[in-house]
């Protein structure tokens, strides 16, 4: 048997266990450590039998260098500087108020309606979420959201469904985590660099109405009719609550971006600084406002801590899964279809291998399949295949029980992953349908 395809079995079978090592939701940071050293080894096994192409001219300490120091390096040039400073912006949405007061606003506009409020709230946070990021907002916002859907009377586990679905949608029109699926593609394909958020923009606007429109449309058929509730939604203190003219700090980053293609990173800094301002948080001395600012980035900093370290671990698997890639091919590569079409229908189909981490989610082990797919059909437009890779990583990853906010929830909610799994599975799979076909409607006839 050739040497190429017993590595890719190995190859294979130890990417089963990955992603039963996600499924089992074991430390992801560590694991995707020992998977980029175990591919990286047996690469190099493999290239002393037969030459790896992608190691031509390289030495073992190039090969290492290259996956170690290299792969988190890029990857924090590229995309942590933009966590970093998304984290800093929805700590200021938070501690403005500006976003509680969002909410707030709905609450009262709902009054005591639970379905029509729980649309609005559902609307509200998916667009908060278009600019903010990290665990810590997400709670922030959760710790006032879930009550009040609660005590609607909505049973919990709708409650939860409907919350981190509503985030989910959001996250088809965030910058940041554009920018990090962006900085993996790049890593196979550097054309991907000149793909930007503009580009995407249309398609993953049209992703997060479909999926707030199924979110929504699971968690009322979920609805017992009867369900009764005790509690009539009001607004709090309007003391407490940000003034108008700040609200739109919420999606002022992507008017920066998309409108006037100023730097995201720029962005996030004037619409925190814009929000600030007109919530009357930004005064004192100088010494107080760069305390002020000092504190805000550090607690954003917090927030994104625990993904930092797996950013940068899953940046070093995505190196090694470069050298694994010839593996994967000499054993898969026959089997990736061709066409616009059958490509559309594979991704579509298989959206469920999005949860867990698996091999169709770009932030989980699907990193390998990316490689194998780019090697196969180089040419393929990044237009049309990005997109693929996006919804089937955002759609099921931000629904999986793996995700750190949803896990968090199911601790504050006491809902059983049973319950929410009956209503994310599918919902994360009729999202992946639809959008796969919008994919193909839209940029298939670029192939």
């Amino acid at each position: 048997m050739n040497i190429n395809v017993i590595i890719g079995i190995i190859m294979i079978l130890s990417f089963l266990g990955m992603v039963w090592y996600c499924v089992k939701g074991l430390n992801l940071m560590v694991g995707f450590a020992i998977m980029a050293t175990f591919w990286t080894v047996l690469a190099l096994v493999g290239n002393s039998f037969s030459p790896n192409a992608n190691m031509e001219g390289k030495s073992i300490i190039d090969v290492l260098t290259y996956v170690y120091a290299e792969g988190p390096a890029g990857y924090a040039k590229s995309i942590l500087v933009n966590v970093f400073f998304g984290a800093f912006f929805g700590r200021v949405l938070v501690d403005t108020g500006i976003a509680a007061t969002l909410i707030r606003k709905v609450v009262e506009l709902g009054g005591d309606k639970p379905r029509i409020t729980m649309g609005l709230l559902c609307v509200v946070t998916a667009v908060i979420f278009m600019s903010m990021t990290g665990i810590g907002p997400v709670i922030s916002i959760a710790v006032i959201v879930l009550p009040i859907l609660l005590s609607l009377g909505i049973p919990a586990p709708i409650a939860m469904f409907s919350f981190m679905g509503s985030i989910m949608a959001g996250i088809f029109g965030n910058i940041v985590n554009f920018k990090q699926y962006q900085t993996i593609y790049a890593g196979f394909n550097p054309a991907a660099e000149a793909y930007t958020y503009n580009d995407y923009f249309k398609i993953g606007i049209i992703c997060m109405v479909v999926a707030l429109v199924v979110v929504l449309t699971v968690a009322n058929l979920s609805m017992n009719k009867k369900t009764s509730h005790a509690w009539a939604a009001t607004a709090s203190n309007t003391s407490d609550n940000a003034p108008a003219i700040s609200w739109i700090s919420v999606i002022l980053p992507v008017i920066g971006v998309v409108v006037f293609k100023i730097p995201i990173i720029l962005g996030f800094c004037l619409s925190g600084i814009y929000a600030l301002i007109t919530t009357g948080k930004m005064k004192g001395t100088y010494s107080e406002i760069c305390r002020l600012f000092a504190k805000l980035f550090t607690d954003g900093s917090i927030d994104v801590a625990p993904m930092v370290g797996f950013l940068l671990t899953l940046a070093m698997f995505n190196n090694a899964a470069t050298y694994a890639a010839p593996y994967f091919t000499a054993i898969l590569g026959g089997f990736i279809p061709k066409t616009a079409i059958l490509l559309a229908i594979t991704f579509a189909v298989l959206t469920p291998l999005g949860f867990f981490r698996g091999p169709l989610n770009l932030v989980g082990s699907g990193t390998a399949i990316l490689a194998v797919v780019v090697a196969a059909i180089p040419n393929a437009p990044i237009a049309f295949l990005f997109p693929l890779f996006a919804i089937t990583t955002i759609a099921p990853q931000h629904l999986d029980i793996t995700q750190s906010w949803v896990a968090w929830g199911f601790g504050y909610t006491k809902v059983s992953t049973k319950d929410y799994m009956k209503m994310s599975i599918p919902t994360g799979w009729i999202i992946g349908i639809i959008c796969c076909i919008a994919v193909f409607v839209l940029y298939g006839g670029l192939m």
